[in-house]
């Protein structure tokens, strides 16, 4: 059996930026023999969030490749160069481009690695190869669409999986009805809530904003109950002082800092990237509050300072008990559907690996995003979009790929560059 250098398991932006990375590596002569295993039929990102009016929150010079090597061919201006759209993209005057020509831009760079990535297959389960006392090899065990299983042997693994949809805990009896959404398969969801019905949203942040502006504008005219904790609607924090703690080398000081104070700096800064819209989106949201004044109507309520106590499935809806916690009492509101805009949880990666739990135990990872393990486990594995507490509120982001991408490759050879070295 073939044994790779590498598998990557998933391969959404993350694990597309070490191929590039991997790549570049491999023409400047130092090759990594690499497989990547990817669930979905073909490269997709956030597909079901991909709405018409949605723009990027991050400048397109942090794309796949720029931050590390700007003449890579893989980078967004040169992605706009092949499409001869260069000059347009220009006069937009802009550095968020929309989220569907990001997305056009990822799928154009993974079409050029279509023969190292393994499409429609998940992955069930790693399992150590001993050889002796040793763990020298991986055993990547993968079911296709049709139900075979595909096994691979390989001397390193990058794990980088994305975040599974965060459902609270009120909810989590309903996972199997159709009325009860998350954001992250919004757009495939939707056109089952019947026309003109009644809509919440939970949650505070950008997706639940966009949310809300899509169901507005839609024909049906959606009633739309926007179910918040918060009091207000606070805007991301992208000032260029705030926005340096998205600075690769800012992970350094995450890194180096004791447990108590990157928890604490964890905190300080949560409010640029969780329940924080655009500025320009919140504006435009309180317009159509407005404007239902001006109007007269009430289509739309904004239920700031409310929380879910309790669900209830029947047959004519989903029954939500909040509790206004400003007035203290309880109210009950029946929904035709419920979208939750709750973000992702990102710990999916501890069961996948579960069999490697002797060697690897809670998972720690080292500056180079490898986890700690024993000198007779050989392997080494990385560990992508899951190591927020220890390295910044850039992990789980577009921001630092480019530049991790690189530090991992770096890891991967260094075996390779020692043995090298003559005694």
């Amino acid at each position: 059996m073939l044994v790779h250098d590498l598998i990557g398991i998933g391969f959404g932006p993350s694990n597309l930026a070490l191929a590039i990375a991997l790549d570049e590596q491999r023409h400047a002569g130092e090759p990594v023999q690499s497989l990547f295993i990817e669930r979905q039929p073909a490269f997709a990102w956030h597909p079901g969030m991909m709405l018409p009016h949605a723009h990027m929150q991050i400048s397109f010079l942090k794309d796949l490749a720029t931050l590390r090597n700007p003449a890579s061919p893989f980078t967004f201006v040169n992605y706009l160069h092949q499409k001869q759209r260069l000059q347009d993209f220009i006069n937009l005057k802009t550095f968020h481009p929309s989220r569907r020509e990001f997305n056009d831009y990822l799928a154009w760079a993974a079409a050029q690695f279509d023969d190292c990535v393994a499409y429609g297959e998940e992955v069930v389960e790693v399992l150590p190869e001993p050889r002796g006392r040793e763990v020298e090899l991986l055993r990547v065990r993968s079911h296709g669409a049709d139900g075979r299983l595909h096994e691979r042997l390989a001397r390193n693994l990058v794990v980088s999986i994305g975040g599974t949809p965060n459902i609270p805990e009120a909810f989590q009896g309903l996972k199997g009805d159709a009325r009860v959404l998350h954001s992250n398969g919004y757009l495939r969801d939707i056109g089952r809530v019947p026309p003109a019905g009644r809509v919440a949203i939970l949650g505070a942040g950008q997706s639940a904003a966009e949310l809300f502006i899509d169901l507005h504008g839609r024909p049906h005219a959606p009633q739309v109950d926007w179910i918040m904790r918060a009091r207000a609607i606070k805007p991301a924090d992208d000032s260029p002082f705030v926005n340096e703690i998205f600075n690769p080398d800012f992970v350094d000081d995450v890194f180096a800092r004791p447990e108590t104070e990157r928890h604490a700096l964890l905190r300080e800064f949560r409010h640029t990237n969780y329940a924080c819209p655009d500025l320009e989106l919140i504006q435009q949201i309180y317009k159509v509050f407005y404007e239902q004044r001006v109007a007269g109507e009430a289509r739309h309520r904004l239920l700031r300072r409310h929380e879910v106590q309790g669900v209830r499935a029947a047959a004519d809806g989903v029954h939500l008990n909040l509790l206004d916690m400003e007035a203290g009492r309880e109210v009950g509101q029946r929904y035709d559907a419920v979208v939750l805009a709750t973000g992702y949880a990102r710990e999916q990666h501890h069961a996948l690996l579960g069999a490697l739990r002797p060697w690897l135990g809670g998972m720690e990872v080292e500056r180079d995003y490898r986890v700690v393990a024993p000198r007779e486990f050989r392997p080494a594995v990385f560990l992508q979009g899951a190591c927020e507490n220890t390295h910044g509120l850039s992990d789980t982001l577009l921001s630092i790929s480019a530049i991790r991408s690189a530090e991992i490759g770096r890891a991967l050879l260094a075996p390779q560059r020692a043995e090298r070295i003559p005694a």
